[in-house]
């Protein structure tokens, strides 16, 4: 199995519980047009879609892209793009959002600042990430194993670090939930088509008993 597929099939396997997740995290009325930054194989697209008028799904990998689309409902439109230069006008969406994607991203503060431009006034933003402790040491360690693991990661902020960025774009919290996903080692590797030399590397650096700490931000622009 792909990683695209090992995705696609794990995205399949929560999307019950992410629909009803959302359903009360972010409720809508059923006219909003929707964007999802990092949409991947379209988890946010796909669940918030019975619930809006319309999801444009942005994702840099076009083979990714294209497994977006061809499960995508009719009213979700996956287009390639750079989440750090998005190809909208201002104000273009009711509710913008992107989910573990900052991580991925060599300048989180582009994306966020560009989630903002294309949000409506008073219109709604989510961002959801992976966090990294406080601790400096600690952060850069769970960097380090997270990258060995997936080289596309960058960096993963700590949640002061994402106040900030959404502090600088004047954005209010209106909600936050972190929660813990306990994860098995061997099968976190397998999701990213980690193997040989560099999956032993990445096995070495996990932290013992590793859970990931996810942040939840529902915001205000």
């Amino acid at each position: 199995m792909s990683k695209v597929d090992r995705r696609a099939a794990l995205q399949a396997e929560r999307a019950t519980a992410l629909e009803a997740h959302l359903a009360d995290l972010l409720p809508l009325r059923g006219d909003e047009r929707v964007l999802d930054v990092g949409a991947g194989t379209g988890a946010f697209a796909f669940a918030v879609a019975p619930r809006a008028r319309a999801v444009v799904a942005v994702e840099i990998d076009e083979d990714v892209a294209a497994r977006a689309r061809a499960d995508a409902p009719p009213n979700v439109e996956v287009v390639v793009g750079d989440g750090e230069h998005l190809p909208f006008d201002d104000f273009s969406f009711d509710v913008a959002a992107s989910l573990r994607t900052i991580h991925h991203t060599r300048r989180p503060e582009l994306l966020v600042a560009e989630l903002t431009r294309v949000t409506k006034p008073s219109g709604t933003i989510l961002v959801v990430d992976q966090l990294a402790p406080n601790e400096p040491l600690a952060a850069i360690e769970l960097t380090h194993f997270e990258h060995a693991r997936d080289p596309s990661t960058t960096r993963l902020l700590a949640d002061v670090d994402l106040r900030g960025l959404f502090d600088s774009n004047n954005l209010v919290l209106r909600r936050q939930e972190v929660v813990r996903e306990p994860r098995d080692i061997e099968a976190y590797l397998d999701l990213a088509g980690c193997e040989g030399p560099q999956r032993e590397h990445a096995r070495n650096l996990a932290p013992k008993g590793y859970e990931a700490v996810v942040g939840w931000y529902v915001l205000s622009r």
